[in-house]
């Protein structure tokens, strides 16, 4: 069997945030890990360029991953991160990587087409880690 052929890519670009110390992150694209992306204080933002297959227009998407960050007392606390939904034609595209409720939830978004990404409610399967 080969490999499926490619038809496109598009890049996402990851930045950390002013209280988040690091941050190990999955992306998985049509349930297959296309990127893992590590930010701390020496690399605090990177983009990933995301081959997509060909003959699909859209592709499911999960971000699965570990955010550890510095609280206003000092203490560190570390986040696990999932979240995903649908690229719409995302060929081309720079989408960002974002985060909210206090490094909960974790998304992509499209800044200058918000039509592109469609997020879907919950936990992404495809992060969950099995257990013995």
């Amino acid at each position: 069997m080969g490999r499926p052929a490619r038809a496109g890519s598009f890049v996402v670009v990851d930045g950390r945030a002013d209280n988040e110390i690091s941050e190990i992150s999955r992306l998985y694209v049509d349930d297959q890990l296309a990127a893992t992306i590590r930010l701390d204080a020496t690399l605090p933002q990177r983009s990933v360029r995301v081959e997509t297959a060909a003959g699909r227009a859209n592709h499911t998407y999960a971000l699965c991953g570990e955010i550890t960050i510095r609280l206003p007392d000092g203490r560190t606390e570390t986040h696990e991160v999932n979240g995903g939904g649908i690229l719409h034609r995302p060929e081309g595209r720079t989408l960002n990587a974002l985060g909210t409720r206090n490094f909960t939830e974790f998304y992509l978004a499209d800044p200058d087409d918000p039509t592109v990404v469609e997020r879907q409610p919950g936990r992404s399967s495809v992060c969950s880690v099995p257990t013995s």
